[in-house]
């Protein structure tokens, strides 16, 4: 079972990945395109042309975690407002919707206090 923490930072990667792409290929376009560290504790997401298939690249300490789904039918959305970036930063909850299948779109939030820095351009301060 696929665990998702508040407390992590998760990317999004914008452009379609071969899923044939495994742990060095991934970590070699989180450190070349998005430049960001692929050993840190972040989590990267990658989608496919069709976005039938999700990978998920992980730094676990000891070692690279690679989370493969595959649909049957359907696809996932990539959220609105990415702005040709290489890159959006999505929250935990974004997350387990867009994997769930539902629609972000139509998601509204309501109010919340929020301690962390303001995201700005959906990038997390570093």
């Amino acid at each position: 079972m696929l665990h998702l923490s508040a407390s992590c930072q998760y990317y999004l990667y914008q452009k379609p990945v071969n899923m044939r792409k495994s742990f060095d290929g991934l970590s070699g376009i989180v450190q070349h395109e998005l430049k960001k560290d692929p050993l840190s504790t972040a989590v990267f997401i990658f989608l496919n042309r069709r976005r039938n298939q999700v990978k998920l690249l992980l730094w676990e300490g000891d070692g690279f975690s690679l989370y493969h789904k595959r649909l049957e039918k359907g696809t996932y959305e990539l959220p609105a407002g990415s702005d040709g970036q290489a890159a959006v930063y999505i929250e935990a909850d974004q997350l387990l919707l867009l994997l769930k299948g539902i629609s972000l779109r139509h998601v509204r939030r309501r109010k919340r206090y929020q301690h962390r820095a303001k995201i700005v351009n959906n990038e997390v301060p570093q």
